[in-house]
């Protein structure tokens, strides 16, 4: 009997130590980790203390520079590495490992990195990634309010001076709109064709993006009714749209309007006869496209659509001074120049 007591005794010695073993081993975990919630609503567990991180989307890296998050990053993609200006203003961007071409993920070469946590804006290529046991987080915007999430979500992930830094970005990026939108609210609202490049100027963006946010924030409509990036149209479309403004990425203005005067099937349309047709500007990202440069994009934008009403505005000073307050580089008045007439800096 007294043999049957000390077995039962300890074997409940057993399940208290598991029992009470397991918690303390939760709450070491807890205490190492936090939840970040993604830009998708999902919550997800990071280190406390992140010092490695594989950014997977081109546009998100240089956010996470702009925040100070150049030393802890690890991996990168090949268009970011590639990036001559960006590369200039953060060397280490090219020691880093690129295990997304922009088409697919190398998973081993991503785990060798030993990130803390990922970033990327691809749903399938974040459930592979959470598969092989890595914490990952969506960070895909289409609009402003979608993109301060994103900044606020980089600095969260980052941590110290980079939250402060995120709220101090998202604070110039409010007072921007707000003041953009104050000065075109009664000037009209021209329409206006965003062309994606010029070597295919089908391929234009809708609404329910960014660009066609930054377009009406600037007191202009989108002349293409359909939804989304980089979308195929016809030129029959486009020549019943007859925009008012053509803006055409990754190109010089001098260059977008040659190709267009070029094109017989759009060298009759408003905006080329009157020869406002405008190459976007390409700073440390392309402006029009998900940059950490948007507010910028927003005054350019505003001073093509309406010109009158933004003539007092010196964009020159205004290129200095964001990229100073906010890349801590001070660019030249000729690269700024440069930026402002679409030309790439290397």
């Amino acid at each position: 009997m007294k043999k049957k007591k000390t077995l039962i005794v300890a074997f409940l010695a057993i399940l208290l130590l598991v029992a009470f073993g397991g918690s303390f081993g939760s709450s070491q975990a807890a205490s190492d980790t936090r939840v970040v919630k993604d830009n998708s609503g999902k919550k997800v567990k990071i280190p406390k203390k992140v010092k490695r991180v594989a950014d997977l989307w081109h546009a998100n890296n240089p956010i996470l520079l702009m925040l100070g998050g150049e030393d802890d990053l690890v991996a990168t993609t090949q268009l970011t590495r590639d990036n001559k200006l960006l590369t200039r203003l953060y060397p280490e961007v090219k020691k880093q490992a690129v295990p997304f071409n922009g088409q697919s993920v190398n998973t081993e070469e991503l785990i060798a990195q030993k990130p803390d946590v990922v970033i990327s804006a691809d749903k399938a290529q974040i459930e592979t990634i959470r598969k092989a046991g890595i914490p990952a987080v969506n960070s895909m915007f289409q609009d402003f309010k979608g993109m301060k999430k994103t900044v606020t979500l980089t600095g969260k992930i980052l941590g110290g001076k980079a939250k402060k830094n995120a709220a101090a970005y998202n604070e110039k990026l409010n007072d921007d709109i707000r003041e953009v939108k104050r000065r075109t609210a009664k000037a009209g609202t021209p329409s206006v064709l965003h062309i994606v490049n010029k070597t295919d100027l089908t391929k234009v963006d809708g609404r329910k993006t960014i660009v066609n946010e930054w377009i009406t924030t600037a007191g202009g409509k989108n002349a293409i009714k359909a939804k989304g990036n980089m979308i195929d149209v016809s030129a029959e479309e486009i020549i019943k749209a007859n925009p008012d403004i053509i803006i055409v990425g990754n190109t010089t203005s001098k260059k977008a309007l040659k190709a267009l005067k070029k094109d017989s099937r759009f060298k009759s349309l408003k905006a080329v006869k009157n020869k406002k047709v405008y190459g976007n500007p390409t700073g440390i990202f392309q402006w029009d496209r998900y940059s950490a440069e948007e507010s910028l994009q927003l005054w350019w934008a505003a001073s093509k659509i309406h010109p009158e009403e933004m003539k007092d505005v010196n964009m020159t000073n205004k290129v200095k001074n964001f990229y100073q307050g906010f890349f801590n580089h001070k660019f030249s008045t000729k690269e700024v120049h440069k930026i402002l007439n679409g030309e790439v800096i290397k």
